[in-house]
């Protein structure tokens, strides 16, 4: 590949906004899971399946490694891949809470950490 070409694959963050994407919809999940839990007992079985919380939290982790490891090698700035670890961090610790409000809080704070190390990332490579 050229590096006109690199360079514009990467000045664009598309990794990162893959990753901010996938934040968003880690958000969706948690909020509908709540939601569905309180109007359907039943679906709320399968949404809160340990293996969907499992699946997303190995494919945040390698997006943000993909995503932000890259961008820290190519801008040299530490800080974006720091606060996005930081919140795989809070992701990861939120999966050791008991189903219920306070793992989904704590969710949804990690994925919000992970999102803005991926905003920040973007935003040194432009």
């Amino acid at each position: 590949m050229d590096s006109q070409v690199e360079q514009g694959i990467w000045r664009r963050g598309w990794l990162d906004k893959l990753a901010m994407g996938l934040s968003g919809l880690c958000v969706v999940h948690c909020v509908s899971t709540a939601v569905f839990v309180a109007l359907f007992a039943s679906v709320g079985g399968i949404l809160l399946s340990p293996a969907i919380h499992e699946t997303g939290l190995v494919l945040a982790t390698v997006f943000a490694a993909l995503g932000l490891g890259s961008g820290a090698l190519r801008h040299g700035m530490f800080l974006p891949a720091s606060v996005g670890g930081l919140g795989i961090g809070i992701m990861a610790g939120a999966m050791t809470l008991p189903h219920g409000g306070y793992e989904t809080l704590a969710t949804i704070f990690g994925v919000s950490v992970v999102a803005l190390g991926h905003d920040l990332n973007r935003r040194a490579l432009i």
